[in-house]
């Protein structure tokens, strides 16, 4: 199991059902999250493997700023 940390600009709930579509496709994510309370508003992901790149892209295609902790 891998656990990922990635800086955002999601700010609110809304930000984060705009990136759940692509976050529920990436195979291996078994468990995402998004801590709002952080100024960095950390995403961290759970995965069997190494699945940054699909992260960084997925977020990105829905609008918003990401990038590897």
């Amino acid at each position: 199991m891998s656990k990922q940390l990635f800086k955002t600009s999601l700010k609110c709930g809304g930000c984060i059902n705009a990136i759940r579509p692509g976050m529920e496709s990436i195979p291996g994510i078994t468990e995402w999250n998004v801590n709002l309370e952080s100024p960095d508003r950390i995403l961290e992901v759970d995965s069997e493997k190494d699945v940054s790149n699909q992260v960084l892209e997925n977020v990105k295609k829905a609008g918003y700023e990401i990038s590897r902790l």
